[in-house]
């Protein structure tokens, strides 16, 4: 059993859009965000799982969580550095 997921400080609806839209609109929150706040991003593009690990290596933010939330809407769980 997973823990719950945590609770974000904001969250940005990326579903329906392909690479890069998802990582550009992360990107863009992240700059409003605080450091240690955390953002969650909903995806439905198949390359969004490695998208947002390779883009939280290059930037240094962290990746606390992935999960599936159903068959096709991903939600990724990125702190703040």
């Amino acid at each position: 059993m997973n823990p719950p997921a945590p609770h974000p400080d904001q969250r940005i609806d990326a579903r329906g859009l392909n690479c890069p839209l998802p990582i550009l609109r992360a990107k863009k929150a992240l700059a409003t965000l605080g450091s240690g706040q955390l953002l969650e991003v909903l995806t439905t593009d198949a390359h969004a799982e490695r998208d947002f690990q390779a883009f939280c290596q290059q930037t240094g933010n962290r990746l606390l969580r992935q999960e599936k939330q159903d068959d096709a809407v991903m939600a990724h769980y990125i702190e703040r550095r």
